[in-house]
């Protein structure tokens, strides 16, 4: 029997652990080395017997830190956390290593199927027209350096290591590289010393194509050849997309040079694999015509190459793929700004395209295939092929994304520069959508290369002028959406393609064309609520029609951050799965597909949680195989940091995709009773999470005293500000250190507030609640995300951050309030669950919480304590380096937290 999660997790954790004191000892000295641990043993010994006098212990060791000594104990909490992390990342490698066993790969989802009578040839089928694409976006909640995240994995590799060596001598060369390794992470800087750019943000994106992506998704593909019995064919379903350099919604910095730069940096990545494949595909080749025929259209592409050398000349592979390096070299320089750092044999005229390249190396494996066998249908050669297919010369799509309210202000001012219409922002939703239809009927162009427009207006311009020179260059995929955020008219979403037809991406006319989609974003609960009957009457546009139907799709993405910070979790979930619902009828309606673009984040109160359990959650009919979702801040590198890990991310992803569009529902239609007892909890959640946040008086007050976001605006974890608007105000926040900063406080409040108030106000029986999460997916995983969130939160730790505000009264009243809904929260999802404790049903998961809060709360009691003494005036640079650690560290021990 192999040993639980907990125990694993404990063995791991002794040995890393081990090695880090071993290296504090050896390079701080015994005393600092002591000092660490009495804190450390404090904190345990207060978890496990929760006594006065252990927490009077713990509060001496703490209180009788220096500030120097406080910014080491945070920086040694915070590398244990990070440690933690890395052995619970290596358990889930190793037991990913189990392959097809588990229920959540492809293999899985055939077997689940299959008892249901479900076949192959039905996954083929749904394979063939789906698209499952996790995007890559640059959301600031990731508090890791790319450093620290190398130095993990150099770890983690270690820890691999460990597992296969077979000798003494081995294990001991092994020790001693971990040893290294850990000294070396010991003394990295945790922290950003200056704040991240874009450009840094897409060098960290691009990162995770070159360790994980570029090589992994074709190694995925060849696995999923043989679990599906070889079929003829297997399209390229699973891609992965970017934000990160389209982004532009709240983002200033995000400008037209910046989108050349993310597009040169991603062709720049996946030419380099390419170049470097084919190298050594012609250097293994080495099959000599003498000894071996090749087909007609092998030796025309070997006669074409400009390879000339004698030695080469009875070696035709060889010569075939000089010649198609020559060529992919010569594109090169075109599209990355630079030159090969390997030259070609001679000058040859560059691909066009990725389709050629494709063709090409096509051509060398079918004569590989004709001549030699089924030998070559696995290898390299048709991993190179695959990785063509998926990342072409753009590596990935890159979405556009900009504010509803900018493309009024600059349809706005084009119309009334070219005399069209002085008040555009006047009009009515009707008249705007005439005039825009107007416009986009002819082929006459607004904008003036004289005209003198506001920075607003040449900034857009200059952005989509840039993107339509992009899709030239590097092909018809690399940008395919622009999202709208904040869509709440069929007028938002015709402003796009006016200011797509200024720069050539749309074409008016009898059949009118686009090359780039608008695509709505609904945000709120009032957006969510509105988003069916909009999209209803934009698909009835005929010219909405002419655009979509040869595509047969349309898509449209779901915000889950906005509607939660708008309505409560509980409210934001119920109204996301009946607006998918309702979404799914419209455009089923109208003749299309839907694809829904599912805007989450990492921590539940963004959408977080499991993916596979999210998935089979979804409602029926909602994905029909095709789906998008975005990956957020630190949730990006612990899912795709690490090779192994970035595989079963994929693999879940895509059996989870397959599993729910084919597995038959339990009902064909939601029952009624289902229904009517989540919108009565919904409205009563909602109702008790906005006289909490909008309607009591003070409460940004309060969030801004009780929560260290002041603190957490000053780190350097990305280039976006954290509020759309410089005013103070919840509705101007981003949603993201919104979240961000509840976690840090362990309030935790987005993921749960407004729950006990609606089992308590909404009148459902407690016997029906029950029934619902024992036979619902949804309501049981919407419970078991909440569950989480309530044991990572310490209303005990919450109370000491109240403290933080000034105004006592304020302080007792709101966290009064919070405190009691907390216990009506908890009361209600125990009675709800059968539970006599949190997680009593998870014991895996609760003992891998438990572990960490002995390293995580001394880190909340700090942050308090610095938090308070900056605030009263004294901000030198231990202070907020200390207060950074602290939040690093938080960050580290909660993991899912923006």
């Amino acid at each position: 029997m192999s040993p639980s999660l907990p125990d694993q997790l404990r063995a791991t954790v002794r040995i890393l652990g081990k090695v880090l004191g071993d290296v504090i000892r050896a390079e701080d000295g015994e005393a600092v080395f002591s000092q660490i641990e009495e804190i450390r043993q404090a904190s345990v010994a207060f978890h496990r017997e929760g006594t006065p006098a252990a927490a009077q212990l713990m509060a001496e060791r703490l209180g009788g830190l220096s500030l120097p000594e406080t910014v080491r104990f945070a920086h040694s909490f915070a590398c244990f956390l990070q440690i933690t992390n890395i052995a619970e990342d290596q358990i889930q490698r190793s037991r990913g290593r189990d392959g097809d066993a588990r229920p959540d790969t492809l293999a899985g989802a055939l077997r689940a199927l299959k008892s249901e009578g479900v076949g192959v040839a039905a996954v083929l089928a749904l394979l063939d027209e789906a698209l499952v694409a996790p995007v890559i976006t640059a959301h600031p909640s990731e508090v890791r350096r790319k450093s620290v995240l190398d130095r993990q994995g150099a770890i983690a590799d270690d820890l691999d290591a460990l597992d296969t060596a077979r000798t003494d001598p081995e294990r001991a060369a092994v020790e001693r590289e971990l040893v290294r390794q850990v000294s070396i992470f010991w003394r990295t800087r945790l922290l950003r010393n200056v704040k991240l750019g874009v450009g840094d943000e897409i060098d960290n994106a691009v990162s995770y194509f070159e360790r994980s992506f570029l090589t992994g998704l074709p190694a995925l593909y060849a696995h999923w050849l043989e679990v599906l019995g070889w079929p003829a064919h297997l399209p390229s379903f699973l891609r992965v997309g970017s934000w990160v350099g389209g982004d532009r919604d709240g983002n200033p910095f995000v400008t037209e040079a910046v989108m050349r730069q993310a597009m040169a940096r991603q062709s720049r990545a996946a030419l380099r694999l390419y170049l470097d494949q084919i190298h050594l595909l012609g250097a293994e080749l080495s099959i000599s015509a003498g000894l071996a025929g090749v087909t007609p259209q092998l030796q025309a592409l070997a006669d074409a190459s400009p390879d000339a050398s004698a030695q080469r000349a009875d070696e035709p592979y060889r010569r075939a793929l000089s010649g198609i390096y020559a060529r992919l070299a010569a594109a090169y320089p075109q599209l990355t700004g630079e030159p090969p750092a390997r030259p070609a044999a001679g000058p040859a005229e560059p691909y066009d395209g990725p389709d050629a390249l494709r063709t090409d190396l096509q051509t060398v494996l079918d004569s590989l295939l004709t001549r030699h066998g089924p030998a070559f249908a696995q290898g390299p050669l048709p991993d190179l092929i695959r990785a063509v297919e998926i990342f072409g010369f753009h590596l990935a799509r890159l979405d556009l994304r900009q504010n509803s309210a900018v493309h009024e202000r600059v349809v706005g001012e084009l119309l009334k520069v070219a005399g069209v219409c002085p008040g555009y922002a006047d009009l009515d939703e009707a008249a705007r959508c005439d005039l825009l239809l107007a416009e986009l009927a002819h082929g006459r162009l607004l904008h003036s290369p004289y005209a003198d427009y506001s920075e607003e207006t040449r900034r857009e311009h200059a952005v989509l002028t840039a993107a339509a020179d992009l899709k030239q260059r590097y092909g018809r995929d690399s940008i395919r959406a622009h999202i709208v955020s904040n869509t709440q008219s069929i007028s938002d979403l015709l402003e796009i393609y006016l200011l797509l037809k200024e720069v050539g991406l749309f074409t008016p006319g009898d059949a009118p064309r686009t090359q780039v989609f608008a695509e709505p974003l609904f945000e709120t609960i009032a957006d969510l609520r509105a988003a069916p009957a909009i999209m209803r009457d934009y698909l009835a546009l005929p010219l909405i029609r002419k655009l979509v139907e040869p595509v047969g799709i349309q898509e449209v993405m779901i915000g889950y951050s906005d509607s939660n910070k708008d309505g409560s979790y509980l409210t934001s979930t119920w109204e996301l799965f009946q607006g998918s619902l309702a979404l799914a009828r419209v455009v089923r309606e109208a003749g299309l597909r839907l694809q829904l673009f599912h805007g989450r984040g990492g921590a539940v109160g963004r959408g977080g949680g499991s993916s596979f359990e999210a998935l089979l959650a979804q409602p029926p009919g909602t994905i029909g195989g095709r789906i998008r979702i975005t990956e957020q801040g630190e949730v990006v590198a612990n899912k795709y940091a690490d090779p192994e890990l970035a595989r079963q991310s994929l693999e879940t992803l895509a059996a989870g995709v397959v599993l729910a569009s084919l597995r038959k529902p339990a009902q064909a239609e939601l029952p009624a009773p289902h229904a009517q007892a989540m919108d009565a909890l919904a409205r009563q959640s909602m109702g008790a999470y906005r006289a909490l946040v909008y309607e009591t008086p003070g409460f940004v007050d309060y969030f801004y005293g009780a929560t260290p976001i002041t603190e957490i605006a000053d780190l350097n974890i990305g280039s976006r500000p954290t509020s759309r608007q410089t005013t103070r105000s919840i509705e101007s926040l981003r949603a993201i250190p919104w979240v961000f900063s509840w976690s840090q406080s362990r309030t935790m409040l987005p993921g749960w507030y407004g729950f006990g108030s609606a089992v308590a106000r909404a009148g459902v029986p407690i016997e029906q609640l029950r029934e619902l999460h024992e036979t619902w997916p949804f309501f049981s995983s919407t419970l078991a995300n909440m569950e989480m969130v309530l044991a990572k939160g310490d209303m005990a730790i919450a109370g000491r951050y109240a403290g933080l505000v000034e105004d006592r009264a304020l302080a007792d009243h709101v966290f009064g309030e919070i405190r009691a809904e907390w216990d009506r929260t908890l009361e209600a999802l125990l009675a709800i669950t059968g539970q006599g404790g949190l997680l009593e049903n998870n014991p895996d998961l609760a003992a891998v919480i438990r572990s960490r809060l002995p390293y995580i709360d001394p880190l909340n009691h700090l942050q308090i304590e610095l938090i308070r003494r900056r605030r009263r005036g004294d901000d030198e640079a231990d202070v907020r380096a200390g207060i950074h650690l602290t939040i690093n560290g938080v960050a580290a021990g909660l993991r899912n937290t923006g």
